[in-house]
């Protein structure tokens, strides 16, 4: 019996997960009384963590998203995080004081962060929810709605990024192809 559950559940997970990979649509952040584009981090390698302020998980994922801004930002790492709960503008200011993330935490209407993860208005989910799109805008990988624990695992991030981060190192460059000699060049040495 408990199996069949667990299959059930498992088949219910992915029946409402969100394809990956797919192109990252538009998205906008109110991050210090500004609006903001998440297309404006193209070119990095990006973590978005879509939190509730109050929630401990968010909590915690925030200040391992943090070590992993400050080791792999150099890199082309960003780390964003998007507080979504009620009066979440209201509260980024003092999520921002209390774990002192080193990246930046906006905010947004929960309908736009359900509609951007796909999720019905209707569904239940977990948070934090979290979203990795590569260099080019491509969502790479994205937590399932009732979570998975693996994104809140700095080993199991750090591998999934560092392999996103080499995709977008470019080739160095190549030694320009040497011309054959033609047979007057090579009677002159």
């Amino acid at each position: 019996m408990r199996t069949l559950a667990l299959l059930l559940t498992t088949l219910a997970a992915s029946l409402f997960a969100a394809d990956v990979p797919r192109k990252s649509p538009e998205f906008t952040l109110l991050h210090d009384g500004q609006q903001k584009l998440l297309s404006q981090y193209r070119g990095k390698v990006c973590v978005v963590e879509f939190l509730f302020t109050t929630c401990p998980h968010c909590q915690h994922t925030a200040q391992m998203m943090s070590k992993l801004q400050a080791e792999l930002g150099p890199r082309g790492f960003q780390a964003i995080g998007v507080a979504f709960n009620p009066m979440a503008t209201m509260l980024v200011p003092d999520f921002v004081r209390d774990y002192g993330p080193t990246f930046p935490i906006a905010s947004a209407e929960r309908d736009a962060v359900l509609s951007y993860l796909n999720l019905s208005t209707i569904e239940r989910f977990v948070v934090p929810q979290v979203v990795i799109i590569d260099r080019k805008g491509v969502i790479r990988a994205q937590s399932p709605p009732l979570g998975d624990a693996n994104y809140q695992e700095e080993a199991y991030l750090r591998k999934l990024l560092d392999g996103l981060l080499k995709e977008g190192t470019p080739a160095a460059a190549a030694p320009p192809a040497k011309k054959p000699m033609t047979k007057a060049a090579a009677t002159k040495k």
